[in-house]
């Protein structure tokens, strides 16, 4: 059986008018129950992540600041977020539903938590609405436990996986590939073992082109023992933050082509969602569920 592991229940309040989508993770979830592509005993709530997993990825006087809420302004500002108890707990969640995702996928060959990839978190701060980095999180605990080495970060979100980049730069056993927009934020960009740059604009044939031909070559160079897959649903085209232009059509491909290759491979797959921030809310629940919806038909 597939599980898909989740956190929504613990869902912080934010200010009015946050451009932070936070009942999307909700809405997923309710959505795939209501079409009927995953059932009720298929999903597993996440519980909180041990400070013990914590550590391995960020420095302690910055993990004891967050959770005594004691941040300074200035970090608040660069995190994104207000400060809570809540958020704290929800990305601690978060944290150990991609975990529990990793876990799962090393046996069963697929595990996907409706939450994750905040992948802009570095060991001594969180930017860009990421707090705790939970795939570095899930990499340093599955190379401590399971001693899985030769791990492959595939990273298709629109902004660069630049606390990935930085955490993971001098570790041989991870690769780090991000295919992003350019003109994205993070302004100042890390260096991933591979950065595809994408112009403002490019489109589906181009993006698909690229991102084949690309993944092809480092499936084959690195020869991956597990993946991790960043779904980021910002590349569409109505997405308010993206840049590119993407259509529901070419996000299927790109995340059939993934899957597909993995599943082939018999790479076992970790998938977190990542970013998606359309006007709509409806667009980015229908990129995230798709993606979802494809992975339990392809896996099952």
């Amino acid at each position: 059986m597939i599980k898909i592991f989740h956190s929504d229940k613990f869902v912080p309040e934010l200010p009015e008018g946050h451009k932070f989508p936070i009942q999307k993770y909700q809405l997923i979830r309710e959505q795939l129950l209501y079409e009927g592509s995953v059932q009720a005993d298929q999903l597993v709530e996440s519980h909180e992540i041990s400070e013990e997993d914590i550590l391995l990825v960020h420095e302690a006087d910055y993990w004891n600041r967050m959770k005594t809420l004691s941040l300074s302004p200035r970090e608040v500002r660069r995190m994104g977020f207000p400060q809570s108890h809540q958020l704290v707990e929800r990305s601690r969640r978060s944290c150990q539903g991609t975990l529990s995702a990793a876990l799962w996928a090393k046996d069963h060959g697929l595990g996907m938590n409706i939450a994750g990839g905040t992948h802009h978190a570095y060991p001594d701060h969180g930017e860009g609405f990421c707090l705790l980095n939970d795939i570095a999180i899930s990499i340093r605990h599955l190379q401590r436990h399971t001693y899985i080495q030769r791990i492959l970060i595939i990273d298709l979100d629109v902004h660069q996986g630049n606390g990935n980049a930085h955490i993971f730069q001098d570790d041989v056993d991870v690769f780090t590939f991000s295919m992003h927009g350019k003109d994205n934020y993070p302004l100042r960009k890390e260096q991933s073992d591979l950065d595809i740059n994408l112009p403002t604009g490019t489109s589906d044939s181009a993006y698909l082109d690229i991102l084949t031909n690309s993944l092809q070559d480092v499936l084959a160079s690195f020869q991956p023992a597990f993946i991790f897959f960043q779904a980021g649903v910002d590349v569409l085209e109505t997405d308010k933050l993206g840049k590119l232009s993407l259509t529901l059509e070419g996000l299927k491909r790109r995340d059939l082509l993934v899957l597909h290759l993995c599943k082939r491979q018999a790479i076992p797959l970790c998938v977190c969602i990542g970013g998606g921030y359309s006007a709509r809310l409806a667009d980015t629940v229908a990129g995230h569920s798709q993606t979802f919806r494809l992975a339990m038909d392809i896996y099952s």
